[in-house]
């Protein structure tokens, strides 16, 4: 009769819940945040005039910076 082994540690450190997953989803969620910071700042800078210029209002900068995140 053969007994078999099962190495834990390479069973949970699969792509899909491992440490590696994990570090990854981590910066990808940072990056993300960058990406909304930056946006948020970028256009929160930019006048009223040029606003309407893009159409764009300026209650729509949140949204608009929330869409570029999912985006990034």
């Amino acid at each position: 009769m053969a007994a078999t082994t099962i190495d834990q540690r390479t069973t949970f450190n699969t792509e899909a819940n491992g440490l590696t997953a994990i570090t990854a989803r981590l910066k990808a969620a940072i990056a993300r945040n960058r990406v909304y910071r930056q946006t948020q700042r970028e256009l929160s800078l930019l006048t009223d005039r040029d606003l309407a210029d893009l159409g764009i209002s300026r209650s729509a900068i949140t949204q608009i910076a929330r869409d570029a995140a999912r985006a990034a």
